[in-house]
C-alpha cells in the first residue's frame, strides 16, 4: 500500500523569514507507520519546493498512491483541501486524508465544505494514523470506521465522529523517520545551517486564551531527555544540522527534565556543534536566573519570550499573569547571561490606537531584546478567546489568519492604519539596531548572529515578503489607505460548526449553572455545620473516618492529580482547569507525569 504525504504549499510573510523550516508532522509520522510494517511511503513538501497544482497533479500521476495524507493549520486549510481534492481527480480511489489542528477542532466545517476528504484524523495522529492504515490495508476500513477512535468522516449527510483517542502515553516509543526530509532544503538563514525542530515535550498545563496548543494536546507529557538528546545527536551526525529549535510551547515548565537536558547535551559535546533556541514564559526565566549561563553552556542561543503585550491590561486579556516588570526583567537577565532575546508583542485589539502602538515600540526599546516582533491579533477559530470575540469577528477568511493580516480591526484604526503602525515600529527598531548595536555589540558568534538575523529581515523586505506587503500593496505610509488584503467575503462560518458551537455554548451555560446551584448548597451546609458546631453537638451527617469514628486523620494522602494539577481528567478535547490554577500547578515541586 502506497502512501503519500504532502505538505502543503501555502506561504505568509511570518516564520519563513527566519528561514524553510522541515516539516516535522511527516517525520513522527512516517515513523510510527514504518514501525508497523508500512514502508511504501513518500513525502512531497509541496511548500518548500513551491510545487504548484500542475505539478503536483504530475506527481500523483507518477507516484499512483493508494492513501493521499496532508495537514493543515487554520491559514494553509483551503490548500490543504485543495490538493485532496487534486487527488480526488487524479486517484479518485485513494482515501484522502486529513490531520492537523484545524481539521481537528473545525472538522465539521471542512466536512462542509470539502466533501471530498474522506476521513480526518483528529488530535495527536501517531496511533490513530496507524490503526486508520492497518483498517485499510485489511481491507475492512468500511465496516470499521465508526470503532476506529479518532476519526471525523461524512456518512451520507451525517458528519460522524468516533469517540476521542486516548493521548500517547508513551512518547519514548515513538521513532521519528527524520530520512524522509531533504534536509538541503531547511536552512536556518541566520547561520546558515540546517535547521531541525525535534520535539521534547506535548501539551502545556497553562491555558492562554489565545492558544490552542493545551486544547490539541491536552496532557502535559514531557520525554525521557537522554532520548530527546539521542536524536538530536542522530540529527547531527547522519543530517548535518546546526541550529534546532524545541518545538514545545514551553520546555523548562519541567525544570528538572530541562536541566538533564542540558547537562546531557553539554555530556555528550554536542553545544560545540549545533546552537539551539525555544519559547518559553517570562516566569520560568526569573526562577531560573541562576542557571541562565548553564543554560547557554549548553548551546542555548535564543529565547523567545511572549511578553505579548505593552500594557498590563492587554496581558490579562490573554491570561497570561505576567506584569510588564517582570518581562523587563527576564530580558535583562537573558541579555547577562549571554543568550538572544526576541521579544513577542501582539497588537491589534479593539482598544489599540496610534498612542498604544507608539507604546509599545517605546517599551521594546527600553527593555532592548535582540529582536523584537509585532503580530497581529488573530483568535484561532477554536479557542476560547474566538468564542468571547465572534461577535466582533468581520473575516472568515481562514488563509489570512496568519499573524500577519489584520483580522481584527481596532475601533480608532482602520486596518492599513494598523499595518502601518507596526510597520513603522519595525522601521524604527531594525534601523537603530542596524546602526549603532549589531555591528558593534559584541564579537564572534553574537555579532554573526546578530548580523545573520538583520540580513534574514533585510531579504524579506527586499523581496516584499515581509508581512505579505507586496501581496497588500503596502509601500510606505502613503499607501496605508490603499492597502487590499484580498479578504475573500464569501467565507463564513459553516452551518454544522456554528450548530455545534452553540450546542456546546449551552451546554457550558447549564455546567455553570450546577456549579453554582452546587456552591450555594455548599454554603448552605456550612452554615448548617456551624450553627451545630456552635451547640457543641456532632452533626448526624458527619463523615466517618475509618474505624466508625468522626476524627479523620491528620495527614490524610493527598487526592491523585490529574495532568495540570486539577481533579478531573480531561474529556475530549476540553481542559477543565483555569490558567491560574494550572500556573500554581506549575510552581510546585516537580513531581510531573512524564511526556
Amino acid at each position: 500500500m502506497r502512501i503519500v504525504f504532502v505538505h502543503p504549499n501555502y506561504h505568509s510573510g511570518g516564520a519563513e523569514i527566519a528561514g524553510s523550516w522541515p516539516p516535522a508532522w511527516v517525520a513522527y509520522l512516517a515513523g510510527a507507520l514504518k514501525k508497523n510494517g508500512f514502508d511504501d511511503i513518500h513525502f512531497i513538501d509541496a511548500m518548500t519546493d513551491h510545487i504548484s497544482h500542475d505539478q503536483l497533479r504530475e506527481k500523483f500521476i507518477a507516484l499512483k498512491p493508494d492513501v493521499v495524507a496532508t495537514t493543515a493549520i487554520t491559514p494553509s486549510i483551503y490548500e490543504s483541501e485543495a490538493l485532496l481534492k487534486l487527488a480526488l481527480e487524479v486517484a479518485p480511489n485513494a482515501l484522502r486524508v486529513l490531520g492537523g489542528i484545524h481539521a481537528t477542532f473545525m472538522f465539521r466545517q471542512v466536512l462542509e465544505e470539502a466533501p471530498w476528504v474522506d476521513v480526518i484524523v483528529r488530535g495527536e495522529g501517531e496511533e490513530i494514523l496507524v490503526n486508520l492504515m492497518k483498517a485499510v490495508e485489511e481491507g475492512r476500513y468500511e465496516a470499521d470506521k465508526r470503532e476506529i477512535k479518532g476519526l471525523a468522516f461524512l456518512d451520507g449527510d451525517e458528519i460522524i465522529a468516533t469517540q476521542a483517542a486516548p493521548t500517547i502515553k508513551d512518547l519514548d516509543g515513538i521513532e521519528p523517520d527524520w530520512s524522509i526530509l531533504n534536509w538541503k532544503n531547511y536552512i536556518y538563514t541566520p547561520l546558515g545551517v540546517r535547521v531541525a525542530i525535534p520535539n521534547m515535550a506535548r501539551g502545556c498545563p497553562f491555558t492562554c486564551s489565545f492558544c490552542s496548543q493545551w486544547k490539541f494536546w491536552r496532557d502535559y507529557r514531557v520525554r525521557d531527555p537522554k532520548k530527546v538528546v539521542d536524536e538530536i545527536e542522530k540529527l547531527v551526525n547522519e543530517q548535518g544540522v546546526g541550529f534546532f529549535i524545541l518545538a514545545d510551547e514551553e520546555p523548562t515548565i519541567n525544570r528538572k527534565k530541562f536541566i538533564e537536558f542540558c547537562e546531557e547535551m553539554i555530556a555528550r559535546g554536542l553545544p560545540d556543534k549545533v546552537k539551539w533556541g525555544i519559547n518559553t514564559r517570562v516566569t520560568d526565566i526569573k526562577r531560573d536566573k541562576e542557571l541562565l549561563k548553564f543554560y547557554r553552556s549548553a548551546g542555548l542561543v535564543h529565547i523567545s519570550l511572549g511578553t505579548e503585550a505593552a500594557a498590563q491590561l492587554k496581558l490579562d486579556v490573554f491570561n497570561k499573569e505576567t506584569t510588564v516588570a517582570e518581562n523587563k526583567e527576564a530580558i535583562r537577565l537573558l541579555r547577562e547571561a549571554d543568550i538572544f532575546t526576541e521579544a513577542q508583542f501582539i497588537v491589534g485589539l479593539d482598544n489599540e490606537t496610534k498612542e498604544t502602538l507608539e507604546e509599545t515600540y517605546q517599551m521594546a526599546w527600553d527593555w532592548q531584546p535582540d529582536l523584537a516582533n509585532w503580530a497581529m491579533y488573530t483568535p484561532w477559530p477554536f479557542t476560547p478567546l474566538f468564542q468571547e470575540l465572534k461577535d466582533q469577528v468581520e473575516v472568515f477568511d481562514y488563509s489570512k489568519y496568519n499573524f500577519v493580516t489584520p483580522i481584527m480591526k481596532p475601533k480608532a484604526l482602520t486596518r492599513g492604519e494598523l499595518l502601518d503602525g507596526v510597520m513603522n515600529n519595525y522601521r524604527r527598531f531594525y534601523m537603530k539596531k542596524a546602526l549603532f548595536h549589531y555591528p558593534w555589540r559584541g564579537t564572534g558568534f553574537r555579532r554573526r548572529y546578530l548580523l545573520g538575523c538583520l540580513k534574514a529581515f533585510l531579504k524579506a523586505g527586499v523581496g516584499r515578503t515581509f508581512y505579505d506587503l507586496g501581496k497588500a500593496g503596502y509601500w510606505g505610509p502613503q499607501s496605508k489607505n490603499k492597502v487590499d488584503f484580498h479578504f475573500d467575503e464569501t467565507r463564513k462560518i459553516g452551518n454544522a460548526q456554528m450548530a455545534d458551537w452553540e450546542a456546546s455554548a449551552d451546554k457550558a451555560a447549564k455546567a455553570a449553572e450546577r456549579r453554582e446551584a452546587l456552591r450555594a448548597q455548599g454554603k448552605e451546609r456550612a452554615v448548617e455545620r456551624n450553627a451545630v458546631a456552635g451547640r457543641g453537638e456532632v452533626p448526624i451527617l458527619a463523615p466517618l473516618a475509618c474505624g466508625g469514628g468522626r476524627q479523620q486523620m491528620e495527614d490524610q494522602p493527598a487526592m491523585p492529580m490529574a495532568c495540570g494539577g486539577g481533579k478531573q481528567q480531561m474529556d475530549e478535547f476540553d481542559v477543565p482547569m483555569s490558567a491560574r490554577e494550572a500556573k500554581a500547578a506549575a510552581d510546585r515541586p516537580l513531581v510531573r507525569p512524564a511526556e
